[in-house]
């Protein structure tokens, strides 16, 4: 299984939608940590965005996931880029 770099950017446009829906992001999250695919989550000190590293298969079915995110469902995010994430020391290391 592969780590995969999730980036999202977020626009001050949609702050208020991303407010309201940030309990049901966080519960999805959380779910996802319980699971152990998310390995670690959370936004940038200056509020543009956030970081999730996450254990997939494939570039593929990380997509497929994080379609799921309620972000991405009510149209959240400016941005979201997945890349797959290779740790050669520390502790994500296998």
């Amino acid at each position: 299984m592969a780590i995969f770099a999730v980036l999202y950017t977020y626009a001050e446009a949609q702050a208020a939608g991303r407010d309201e829906h940030r309990p049901a992001h966080r519960a999805w999250l959380n779910d996802l940590v319980d699971q152990g695919t998310v390995l670690t989550s959370g936004p940038y000190p200056n509020g543009s965005g956030a970081l999730i590293l996450v254990r997939a298969d494939d570039l593929t079915a990380a997509q497929t996931l994080f379609a799921q995110d309620p972000f991405a469902k009510h149209d959240l995010l400016h941005e979201a880029r997945i890349v797959e994430w290779k740790p050669t020391m520390g502790a994500f290391v296998d």
